[in-house]
């Protein structure tokens, strides 16, 4: 794949695109396939690209990269807790949340499973305290 920086002579307008090689740059700039996205013109060239090699832009990646680690790490830890201190219940989660809320013998019991965005707006509606948290599966084995 090669990007290539276009250039409209008609409007001026300049944007980059795609192309598998060079020659298919130049096979649909033969069959007039290369528009302005912003006038349809068909005066489309190429400007000259030099290969960017930005260091601030790998330094944001990485610390990007890094938030990411760190926020699926706090994920996990949260996951753990969960696992160890919640009864799962699957996809009955509205079900026994309901159970719960409205029959007082079983207040102590902690659950956790799944539930739509409907269901969960629902519960909430009703007074039950309800947290949708994300849950990232562990793809490990």
């Amino acid at each position: 794949m090669i990007k290539y920086s276009l250039n409209c002579k008609e409007c001026d307008v300049k944007f980059e695109s795609w192309f598998s090689s060079s020659k298919e740059y130049e096979k649909l700039k033969r069959k007039k396939l290369l528009k302005c996205l912003n006038c349809d013109s068909l005066k489309i060239e190429k400007s000259l690209m030099a290969p960017r090699i930005n260091k601030k832009e790998y330094i944001a990646r990485d610390k990007e990269q890094k938030k990411i680690i760190k926020i699926k790490k706090k994920i996990t830890e949260y996951q753990k807790f969960i696992k160890n201190n919640f009864e799962y219940v699957g996809e009955n989660f509205t079900h026994e949340a309901r159970t719960i809320h409205y029959d007082n013998k079983k207040k102590e019991k902690n659950i956790y499973g799944t539930a739509t965005k409907d269901d969960l707006k629902e519960l909430s509606e009703e007074g039950i305290d309800v947290q949708m948290i994300p849950w990232i599966e562990d793809n490990s084995n």
